[in-house]
């Protein structure tokens, strides 16, 4: 690697951290900050600080929130009676982008890994459970991502939920296997919501 100064080698050390970011990325990215004015830096320094103090977990869904309740939760128009439950928080911009879900979210923050270490107790269940017996919630809609381990979770999920009471209800794979939700187009993503079937 050439030599840098120490300040833009750490940056460029710290821009690799970040996903997708390689060598070249991180250089390119790093030089580009160099040149910017003093107030665009501040700008993006201020902003990665604010996402770091700002931001906290919905106590009701486990959404990334500003407040004690995420803007879905918090909403009056939303269907109160459907929770699309996800694995992580940004798996609910691919479902909202198709303006066909106007139920409430579950965030589990992970799905069931056992190579991994990962099982039902690490993830954010009880307070999905805690929801069915607080409220009346007619349909559980699945939507793990389809690979192994978001399969393993919508069985447990399934397993667990049905003898409560909602309908539980699994996205139909207009998906590709092994793929990821926040990847998938409007036209995917709503197709899979409309065919979604019964577990």
């Amino acid at each position: 690697m050439p030599d840098f100064a120490e300040p833009l080698a750490r940056l460029i050390q710290e821009c690799k951290r970040l996903p997708g970011i390689g060598q070249k990325s991180a250089q390119r990215i790093a030089f580009h900050l160099l040149r910017s004015p003093r107030e665009e830096a501040e700008a993006l320094a201020q902003a990665i600080l604010d996402i770091k103090e700002k931001l906290g977990i919905c106590v009701q869904c486990n959404n990334i929130s500003d407040g004690e309740l995420c803007l879905y939760c918090r909403d009056p128009h939303r269907e109160h009676s459907q929770i699309c439950v996800v694995e992580e928080p940004h798996n609910i911009l691919p479902i909202e982008t198709t303006h066909v879900f106007r139920g409430l979210y579950h965030v589990l923050h992970g799905a069931i890994s056992p190579l991994r270490g990962i099982g039902p107790d690490q993830l954010k269940i009880k307070g999905l459970v805690d929801r069915l017996h607080r409220n009346s919630i007619e349909e559980i809609i699945v939507a793990t991502n389809p690979t192994v381990e978001g399969e393993a979770t919508a069985v447990y999920l399934s397993r667990l939920l049905k003898p409560l009471g909602p309908r539980v209800t699994r996205i139909g794979m207009g998906i590709p296997v092994g793929s990821d939700l926040e990847f998938a187009d409007e036209v995917t993503m709503s197709r899979s919501l409309e065919n979604r079937r019964d577990m």
